[in-house]
């Protein structure tokens, strides 16, 4: 099936996180790093709001392996089915999974309020917390996580725009550490057998 012009707009970006991110580090990273030191130092502090409208840090997903994820509520496709990637993978977690959470951080705080952030996540596993913020909160988190957004204008709709943005799973350790990123092309199940070894 042909890739839709907005897809491939959407896939540059990941590819060039991806080269760069290699570069640095040396390392694949579409797929689980072995079991050993982290190898990247992607991530680190932020401040936003839930979609309860309740202040979150990193620190608050700290103590269990987590995943983080980037995108926005009128994305029309990459995220809504990565979300729905993601609550596939820790549905098969089953009881391993009880205490896995994930972060998705909007890169549209334009638009995505906890109040909308809360209405789109409710299709979704509630373990995936929404998370936004002011337009500096936000673009401080997407810098800690070297991640890629920017803001495009739609042709022909005046004032409208869509958001290109990093669309790796970012899988992070107990103490907020990146261990790769999941690799969400494999059936659910195999995808939760690689992370259950990391809880």
């Amino acid at each position: 099936m042909a890739l839709s012009d907005r897809t491939r707009r959407l896939l540059i970006p990941l590819g060039a996180f991806a080269l760069g991110l290699v570069g640095v580090t040396g390392a694949a990273i579409l797929t689980l790093a072995p079991e050993k030191t982290p190898i990247s130092t992607v991530g680190g502090p932020f401040s936003l709001v839930d979609q309860d409208g309740r202040p979150v840090t990193e620190r608050d997903f700290a103590g269990a392996t987590h995943l983080v994820f980037f995108g926005f509520t009128h994305c029309p496709d990459i995220c809504p089915t990565t979300l729905q990637q993601i609550s596939d993978v820790l549905a098969a977690l089953g009881p391993k999974g009880k205490d896995m959470r994930a972060a998705f951080i909007t890169v549209d705080p334009e638009r995505d309020t906890p109040e909308s952030l809360k209405t789109y996540l409710s299709s979704f596993d509630p373990r995936i917390t929404g998370l936004t913020g002011t337009p500096a909160q936000v673009v401080a988190a997407t810098r800690a996580y070297r991640a890629y957004a920017r803001k495009v204008e739609t042709p022909g709709d005046k004032g409208d725009y869509t958001m290109e943005h990093t669309a790796l799973v970012y899988v992070m350790d107990r103490n907020n550490r990146f261990l790769g990123a999941l690799d969400l092309s494999r059936p659910a199940e195999t995808s939760a057998a690689e992370l259950a070894k990391r809880l």
